[in-house]
């Protein structure tokens, strides 16, 4: 009904980047906000619609991001709107068009201001304030206590209903983590997969008896693989022998099971991610940033969470770390990644660009309004040039980059 009724207002044009291929020439009409219809070739019939030719570069759909703690200076930690509209607009610049705030450890309070800022912005939200807020990730604070990485230790703790109830009945919470092996995992992972959730294991030194049962409880995700997480010897120091499986093997056996990588050139080398992408292909490995507030600021010194309490890191510019213990999450935009996955693996574009689109988009729920370019779907579109630098990004079919 929508594409009979409504008369195109906007049409992109160029190489179409589709779900299963990349169309060298096509266009995509929209109207009223939604894609109404994707055709080959050139429009026949534009009238008085406007018209975005790519030339030799691609239309994408918008990107989607899960996993994304900040940028431009703001954290969503720090628990205001004005800091979830600054980062939600870094990453709009960079083609992530839906995004999903995601939290560090913390203190309960700061956890639930986090939270209340996304609703408030999500409720109100209009495409000048960035992104579209799919959802919050509640990430942190339950870490296992050798897996917190760069977050805050003294945020970590295990899971109480009391807590995360209140988190759960905000509405906004549609990716949560745990680690599997703390105590009352398992009673989170079922009021996660009860809410909808896409639940995840991250920041954990699951084996695989803990995983087994955190699979029966919903958990049909990992996080950032490789990154925080158990491997064979680590489960064997915990665990004794014989040697057990850890979420590595885990993630392997199990079709159903999705995880992500960052690809920012600096976390992975290209035989992980290619590795990656063999193991699980498209349809259950996703692109995401982890990017923190350092993104698109020079390099320094910042905090990791909220802006008063959270842990220090240092940014050069090309990727978070902590001097003498390790990496501190990414400083880079899914744009970026795109760009890795394209030099670094044999994947062909249609499913690097489906990691960051639809992928995500059907692991969250909402692949029904985004996460292609098809008729129906929010007119969420990114233009690259042939190099994949984002050129142009439109949400909603409005140019969202214009000043």
């Amino acid at each position: 009904m929508l594409m009979r009724m409504s008369e195109p207002s906007l049409y992109v044009t160029g190489r179409l980047v589709l779900p299963d291929r990349v169309l060298d020439r096509g266009y995509v009409a929209c109207a009223r906000g939604r894609i109404v219809r994707v055709g080959s070739g050139r429009p026949r019939r534009v009238g008085a619609a406007t018209v975005v030719d790519a030339g030799e570069g691609y239309v994408t759909p918008g990107f989607i991001d899960i996993h994304v703690h900040g940028g431009d200076g703001a954290d969503y930690m720090d628990g205001t709107a004005r800091a979830v509209r600054v980062a939600n607009r870094a990453h709009l610049r960079r083609g992530t068009t839906t995004i999903f705030p995601t939290t560090t450890t913390g203190t309960p309070a700061e956890v639930a201001r986090m939270i209340r800022a996304c609703g408030a912005v999500a409720r109100r939200w209009q495409p000048s304030d960035g992104a579209r807020i799919g959802g919050v990730h509640l990430y942190g604070p339950y870490f296992a206590d050798n897996k917190v990485g760069c977050h805050s230790r003294e945020g970590r703790r295990d899971p109480l209903p009391r807590e995360y109830a209140g988190y759960f009945r905000s509405g906004l919470i549609r990716v949560a983590t745990c680690a599997a092996e703390l105590p009352g995992a398992e009673a989170f992972y079922r009021e996660a997969r009860r809410h909808r959730c896409l639940v995840t294991c991250g920041h954990s030194d699951a084996g695989w008896p803990e995983l087994v049962a955190a699979y029966r409880a919903g958990m049909r995700h990992v996080d950032h693989f490789w990154c925080a997480m158990s491997s064979v010897p680590s489960v064997r120091e915990r665990l004794g022998t014989p040697m057990r499986g850890s979420m590595e093997q885990f993630v392997i056996a199990h079709a159903e099971m999705s995880t992500e990588v960052i690809a920012d050139g600096r976390h992975l080398a290209p035989e992980l991610l290619e590795y990656a992408w063999r193991l699980k292909g498209a349809s259950r490995l996703l692109l995401v940033t982890d990017a923190n507030r350092a993104l698109g600021m020079p390099p320094g010194r910042y905090r990791f969470g909220p802006e008063a309490t959270g842990a220090w890191f240092e940014s050069d510019g090309e990727v978070g770390f902590v001097p003498g213990e390790g990496l501190a999450s990414s400083v880079m935009g899914l744009d970026h990644m795109i760009r890795i996955m394209r030099r670094d693996t044999p994947a062909p574009l249609h499913e690097i660009v489906r990691m960051a689109s639809l992928t995500p988009a059907e692991r969250t729920g909402i692949d029904r309004r985004v996460g292609s370019l098809e008729a129906g779907k929010h007119a969420d579109i990114v233009v690259l040039d042939a190099d994949l630098q984002v050129r142009r990004v439109f949400v909603d079919g409005r140019d969202a980059l214009a000043a």
